[in-house]
């Protein structure tokens, strides 16, 4: 992997994870008291969905790191990957059910039917993302494979 790509890789990453702190400590609050009219059981669900959506966005931006370090070092054919692979499909599939909670809460209420229909397609792409990304788990493990026949005929 080139310097530049590596460097561009984490100054998104890291821009990433301090645009999602920042949404935590300031737009949260903001959020909490814009639901002030709402039962407190309901402004509280939210919250958490959206507190624990950040955390799957934050998980996943400390995944990537590794594994782009572990690139730097061309180490990431390893079978030392998959973990963060697997951790990165898990927090994916998790902000998808977390979205779709978030639609399904919005349902009852008073938000257009518009509105539920795309926070629903948000939860169904965020599963497509998993999706892709055990395709691409699947694709390490041939990768790894190959690497290991090659090195035994060399």
């Amino acid at each position: 992997m080139s310097p530049v790509t590596i460097l561009t890789l984490r100054t998104a990453l890291v821009l990433s994870l301090l645009g999602s702190l920042a949404v935590q400590i300031l737009v949260l609050p903001t959020i909490w008291n814009d639901l002030g009219a709402l039962p407190t059981a309901w402004r509280v669900t939210v919250i958490v969905i959206l507190a624990l959506w950040l955390v799957c966005l934050q998980v996943v931006a400390l995944c990537i790191w590794r594994l782009v370090s572990m690139a730097a070092a061309d180490a990431v054919f390893s079978v030392g990957a998959f973990r963060f692979v697997d951790v990165v499909i898990a927090a994916i599939a998790v902000a998808a059910v977390l979205t779709g909670a978030l639609a399904t809460m919005l349902v009852p209420g008073s938000a257009a039917p518009g509105v539920v229909g795309i926070v629903y397609g948000a939860a169904l792409a965020t599963g497509g993302v998993a999706l892709v990304v055990v395709v691409m788990r699947s694709l390490l493990r041939k990768a790894i494979e190959m690497r290991s026949e090659l090195d035994e005929v060399v």
